[in-house]
């Protein structure tokens, strides 16, 4: 992942397939390394860098426990995704009403 092409947004944070992974095993709670690499199937080097990616957008946040460092979700950043894919739900339920409407169902 060159640097230049990483920005600190939660919407370039989600765009990744593996990093969707470890915030799905993240929803769970939280979780150290180890067990983040295991959901994901890959390399500690390639976690470590999506966990990275993650950390500068502010979606996970990380604390110390001993030798460990304990990831955790952070739902606050997410909130602009959801809001925004909010608007292309409603823009679907309305296309399928109307196509309901013009097929003559209800």
């Amino acid at each position: 992942m060159s640097r230049e092409l990483v920005s600190p947004d939660a919407f370039h944070a989600i765009s990744e397939p593996n990093r969707r992974v470890l915030l799905d095993a993240l929803r769970e709670g939280e979780q150290p390394v180890g067990t983040l690499v295991e959901a994901a199937g890959l390399s500690y080097s390639l976690v470590s860098q999506h966990l990275k990616v993650l950390l500068d957008s502010g979606v996970v946040a990380r604390r110390p426990d001993g030798r460990q460092r304990i990831y955790r979700l952070e739902a606050a950043p997410l909130r602009a995704v959801h809001d925004w894919t909010a608007e292309y739900e409603r823009f679907w339920q309305e296309r399928i009403v109307r196509l309901r409407h013009h097929l003559g169902e209800r």
